[in-house]
């Protein structure tokens, strides 16, 4: 396509026919036909375990380095650097015990309370296996904001990580990614971006954001469920993962425990191809990843707009205000059960899901405790029309009474 044509877009997502609008691509978004195409492929197609004598082998192996191209095109990034894994949570984990075996007590890491805890706690579990100290960077509550100085407050010389998140999976606030990772290169620490919801709704340069290690999941972009670690190769030469004897020590092949899922990696191209032939112009997959992303944010931010402006004549509060966010709004109406809203959109067709989406420390911060609110998050497929029973149906709850 070389323009936006919503129309043609959902005509590739067998889901949409069961009638649905989606507003629930945050926790993880349809999958287009092509995707499943590939995944069905993969799987009927002779496999085996990635070598270069038979042509199972050789299937294996092309799946893995497509998938490792195509991840390095949409993130701009290194495909000698694109780590394999089962989840993004799976993944931090793993990096996470394998950095701390270098810290000490007296060591600090920086960690958020904006972030998604797949971005927090593996963190916090590895400095209390170290004995290093956790310093928390607050975002403010009333703005949505997370600044660079919150962090420049709590960085030293004995900072050795500092996690962060691109953008906010529940409020959508994008902080200064580039301008905080400065800060923390300037005490020598290493920078560590959960990018899980920003990868669906703009176009990511993990050297632009100063990111040493990014984390996303392509399931959240219209691909498999599996999670995806971008870092430098010389970067990962450095680190020593706990691994099988036998299994190789080539990067980024150590980091990736056991045999990877060939099917879900085919997917994973399919998906990276697929966003880049949205709206994509230009000679390379990474010009028509950039072009497409850009539709896409153009489109979805268009959408929130309305959704916002509908949203400001109803008695409901919203707290996703930061200047700079995603096309994601978390809601809910003052003296209603925001679990009571969930259940009367989805009784209409609308999937807005309710919650704190493992953002815990976020939702707490802002007076949500572990409830959290109503979620409501746009996707590429999303349309007017859809948009125009989200709003019917947010004013319809607004004027029923409390049961």
């Amino acid at each position: 396509m070389s323009t936006y044509d919503v129309a043609a877009l959902r005509a590739q997502f067998p889901a949409l026919n069961a009638g649905y609008a989606h507003f629930d691509a945050p926790g993880g978004s349809l999958t287009p036909q092509p995707v499943a195409d590939a995944v069905a492929a993969a799987l009927t197609a002779p496999l085996a375990n990635r070598g270069s004598v038979t042509a199972a082998e050789r299937n294996a192996d092309r799946i893995v380095l497509d998938a490792r191209g195509a991840m390095a095109d949409l993130l701009a990034a290194d495909p000698g650097g694109i780590v394999f894994g089962r989840s993004m949570t799976a993944l931090t984990f793993d990096l996470g015990r394998t950095l701390a075996t270098g810290w000490a007590p007296g060591d600090e890491i920086v960690v958020s309370r904006l972030d998604h805890d797949a971005n927090i706690r593996p963190w916090l579990l590895a400095a209390q296996a170290s004995g290093a100290r956790v310093r928390w960077a607050e975002f403010d509550p009333q703005t949505g904001e997370l600044s660079a100085d919150a962090f420049a407050a709590v960085l030293s010389p004995r900072t050795r990580l500092v996690a962060v998140t691109a953008a906010s999976n529940l409020i959508g606030t994008r902080p200064p990614v580039r301008a905080i990772a400065d800060l923390a290169h300037e005490v020598g620490a290493l920078v560590h971006v959960d990018g899980v919801h920003l990868t669906a709704h703009a176009a990511v340069d993990v050297d632009a954001l100063g990111a040493d290690f990014y984390a996303c999941s392509p399931y959240k972009f219209l691909g498999p469920h599996l999670g995806v670690l971008a870092a430098d190769p010389a970067l990962l030469e450095m680190l020593r993962p706990q691994k099988l004897l036998p299994s190789t020590d080539a990067v980024p092949e150590r980091f990736e425990l056991g045999t990877l899922p060939y099917e879900l990696l085919a997917g994973v191209t399919a998906a990276v191809d697929f966003l880049a032939g949205i709206a994509g112009t230009g000679p390379t997959r990474r010009d028509r990843l950039v072009t497409s992303m850009a539709a896409v944010e153009e489109h979805e931010d268009r959408l929130r707009a309305r959704i916002e402006a509908a949203l400001a004549d109803l008695p409901v509060t919203v707290y996703s205000r930061a200047a700079h966010r995603t096309p994601t709004l978390l809601i809910d109406v003052p003296g209603r059960e925001t679990a009571d809203a969930y259940a009367f959109l989805a009784g209409r067709g609308i999937n807005a899901p309710a919650g704190s989406f493992y953002a815990l420390e976020a939702s707490r911060w802002l007076g949500l405790g572990d409830t959290g609110a109503l979620r409501i998050g746009l996707a590429p497929y999303v349309d007017d029309a859809d948009v125009d029973r989200l709003i019917e149906g947010l004013g319809e709850f607004c004027q029923t009474s409390p049961t």
